[in-house]
């Protein structure tokens, strides 16, 4: 970054964010207005790189576009049948506990 007034905005603003008195979104939007605006910003040819990285350690990952999340490693998928055998199985050990603890002389 060659702009002064953006570092020391940019350092004023995440103190914002850490102290939730501003949205992480909110941020990178004071950021985006003031890059339009700036002659020494849209002149810097790195900007928009350094931003981005900002942009990624800033916001949550829920606010991220989806498009960049989606290049970011999947989580492995359960196969709906792996789902059912475990379901089964925890249900076949239940019904044998509950079968020790009921005795047919018992009264109801």
């Amino acid at each position: 970054m060659q702009c002064s007034q953006l570092i020391r905005l940019m350092k004023d603003w995440y103190l914002h964010v850490k102290e939730e008195t501003m949205a992480p979104a909110r941020m990178m939007q004071f950021a985006d207005k003031h890059i339009q605006s700036c002659p020494v910003c849209q002149q810097d040819e790195a900007l928009a790189e350094e931003i981005e990285k900002i942009r990624e350690f800033v916001l949550p990952e829920s606010k991220i576009p989806k498009a960049e999340r989606e290049d970011e490693e999947a989580t492995p998928e359960i196969s709906p049948d792996d789902e059912e055998e475990e379901e089964r199985e925890d249900i076949g050990e239940d019904e044998d506990e509950f079968a020790d603890d009921f005795d047919e002389d018992d009264e109801v």
